[in-house]
């Protein structure tokens, strides 16, 4: 029996997804926003013979496909649905119709990519168990995944395991990478408040200075990483917000400063929050003014499973052979809410090549646009994964 029948349904499917892509990215919503975006896919897989729930984690969808030979096991597909907050620059055809709103991470294609594998599934579903495909609104910032398994995800549609995908520029179109354990940072933020008393700039005697507090504690919360943290975890401490100050020669009684912090263990995370705290404690007495500091856990680490990290490596490479599948890929510390599905059930989250991005343009950049040559190898892959865990015509 051949292997190749359902990757030439995906090869035709192309044209199809590549449509399906560029009206996503014409129309982006944004968190919990993504009436629009959830329709267009609920209407496909219903008419693909898919049961589709909506409304889970507010606009989230799961279509659930069942192989036509016998089998109890089930797993999860996961792809993002939500836009930034951007205003894209590009002038394509496709480009954004909603000013401030831009799909600037490539959400329309790892949805257009499931929905192609769903399709591909459906008119031949040669495979043993169940399919959820999820397709999960608010990842950028706002929990879409946690929203989903608070609203009952995994008691509705209970899963061995999960598994995730993201595009990737800046590596090579026909690679993948992964690794096992963290591969995608915590995001913390913070924000801190001084308070004091403001006086003329030609008298600062007079007062209480927030302004030369906030310096000394923006120098010193660097230290964090260099000097709390040993060498070989990873931290990063950004203050990205500082506001204060109305007029040249008056100096403020407040100051607020905010950021964001990272790290790939929770170890490392109790030392930036506990260190951030003594530091705003200290370094405000030390300059008379009062400190504040509110400290919030938003992501934890995306952590994959050694187990499906090592059957997601074996699944790449028979599509894009050995050495184009990097096993121990670094961990960066950008952030991905699909931490909280793999906190619940085993699974594995794998980066596909992009290339160098459109006109050089990485991810969340006002310029960036979805490469659709890597819709059909995303698609690929999903439908691979189902063969090699739940059996089928293409399980090798």
């Amino acid at each position: 029996m051949t292997h190749t029948g359902p990757i030439d349904r995906i090869e035709a499917l192309r044209p199809e997804m590549q449509a399906w892509r560029r009206d996503i990215h014409a129309h982006p919503e944004i968190a919990y926003q993504e009436e629009r975006t959830s329709r267009f896919v609920a209407e496909r897989l219903r008419a693909w013979g898919l049961e589709v729930h909506t409304g889970l984690g507010v606009t989230g969808v799961v279509g659930t496909l069942t192989g036509r030979q016998p089998g109890a096991r089930a797993i999860g597909l996961r792809a993002d649905m939500d836009a930034l907050p951007l205003q894209e620059a590009n002038t394509f055809e496709h480009r954004s119709r909603h000013d401030g709103r831009m799909h600037a991470c490539g959400h329309d294609g790892h949805t257009a990519m499931l929905l192609g594998a769903a399709k591909a599934l459906a008119e031949a579903p040669d495979f043993a168990g169940t399919v959820h495909f999820i397709f999960q609104p608010a990842e950028e910032g706002e929990a879409g995944a946690r929203a989903m398994i608070e609203d009952g995800l995994f008691q509705r549609f209970p899963v061995e395991s999960v598994w995730g995908l993201h595009n990737w520029p800046g590596l090579d179109v026909g690679r993948f990478d992964v690794r096992p354990g963290p591969i995608m940072g915590a995001t913390d933020t913070f924000k801190i408040t001084l308070t004091g008393h403001g006086g003329h700039g030609a008298m600062p005697h007079l007062g209480t200075d927030v302004v030369a507090a906030a310096a000394a504690l923006v120098g010193s919360l660097q230290t964090i990483v260099s000097r709390a943290i040993s060498p070989i975890d990873a931290g990063v401490v950004s203050v990205t917000m500082m506001h204060g100050g109305e007029a040249f020669n008056a100096i403020p009684s407040t100051m607020t400063l905010g950021g964001t912090a990272r790290a790939l263990t929770q170890d490392v995370q109790d030392t930036i929050e506990r260190r951030m705290g003594e530091m705003v404690h200290h370094i405000a007495a030390a300059h008379g003014v009062k400190g504040a500091f509110h400290y919030q856990r938003r992501y934890p680490a995306t952590v994959n499973w050694p187990d499906e990290t090592a059957l997601a490596v074996e699944v790449m490479r028979s599509i894009v052979g050995h050495d184009n599948v990097d096993p121990d890929g670094l961990p960066t510390m950008g952030g991905e809410d699909f931490a909280f599905m793999l906190q619940e059930k085993p699974g594995c989250y794998v980066r596909l090549g992009a290339g160098p991005g459109q006109s050089g343009c990485m991810l969340h950049n006002t310029g960036y646009d979805f490469n659709d040559d890597i819709l059909t190898l995303g698609a690929t892959y999903w439908v691979r994964l189902v063969h090699r865990l739940l059996g089928g015509d293409s399980a090798g």
